[in-house]
Formats: structure tokens, C-alpha cells, sequence
């Protein structure tokens, strides 16, 4: 089974880090061009809560159903009810490092469906690609919760 581990750290205290992740915004803030996010449903996180979306790569969409869990002050994990992969578990957990720096560790591990959406996730899902999605999303962050540090 693949696993994509990625951790970097943001100049924020851990509740900024938690509140930028709460914010049911937070997703299409973090995809990265070109790829496209629709929101169909966004509960508020919390232990249970789902969110259902498209992620438009191109003409291909590739609906999603994931359902939170875990949920606490140091993380949580959403974890693919359906979509595209066999399996998508993505853990996010916050640890603060001192009052104004805290580490965010990103921990997934997925499958890969046979045929034609194993084909799209293998594509999509690589390494690379993933690298490339997450040093997208550490740099939204960083620069989201560091003007939300300043502001608060």
C-alpha cells in the first residue's frame, strides 16, 4: 500500500494552525491549480462531519465523499467514504513546537482501484504529483496562518 508522509512548520501558534484547518474554506484554498474544487457539501469539521466535492483535473471529475475522524486539537484524519482510489486515509496532525511555531505532519496512505480510475489515481497520486500538491499546500498555509497570527 502506498504512503506519502510530508511535514513542514508554520510561524503560528497550534490554535491558528487548527482554526485555518477548521474553516470549511480550507479546501479549495489548498488545491492547487489547475486543479479545480466544487463544493457540493461542507459540514463544519468535527468527528464525523463529511464533506462531498469535485475535483476537476481538466475535463475529468473525480467525486469525492470524505468523512472526518479523530477529530481533536492536534489533528484529525478524513478518510474517503467513495471516490476515486480504493483507499484514501489523510491524517493531518499539529504539533506546536513553541507558542508562536507549530509542525503539521501529513500522513496518507491510499490503493489504487483496477482499471480505468487505478490508471487516474496512479497518474495523479504519484509521488510527484503529490510532492507537488503538498509544497502547495505548506505554502498556503504558512502564509494564511501567518496573517491570521498577526491578526489575532
Amino acid at each position: 500500500m502506498p504512503v506519502f508522509d510530508f511535514t513542514f512548520t508554520v510561524a503560528a501558534p497550534l490554535q491558528v494552525v487548527r482554526d485555518f484547518h477548521h474553516d470549511t474554506s480550507a479546501l479549495k484554498r489548498l488545491t492547487p491549480p489547475p486543479t479545480l474544487v466544487q463544493i457540493h457539501s461542507v459540514e463544519p469539521l468535527a468527528e464525523g462531519s463529511v464533506s462531498i466535492f469535485t475535483l476537476w483535473v481538466g475535463p475529468l471529475p473525480l467525486r469525492w465523499k470524505a468523512v472526518h475522524r479523530d477529530v481533536t486539537e492536534q489533528g484529525f484524519t478524513d478518510v474517503q467514504a467513495s471516490g476515486p482510489a480504493r483507499k484514501w486515509e489523510h491524517t493531518h496532525t499539529f504539533t506546536p513546537l513553541d507558542a508562536g511555531m507549530t509542525q503539521i505532519h501529513e500522513h496518507i496512505e491510499y490503493e489504487h482501484k483496477r482499471g480505468f480510475w487505478g490508471l487516474v489515481t496512479r497518474l495523479l497520486f504519484s509521488w510527484p504529483n503529490l510532492f507537488f500538491m503538498f509544497t502547495y499546500r505548506k505554502w498556503v498555509t504558512q502564509r494564511a496562518c501567518r496573517r491570521l497570527a498577526r491578526a489575532g
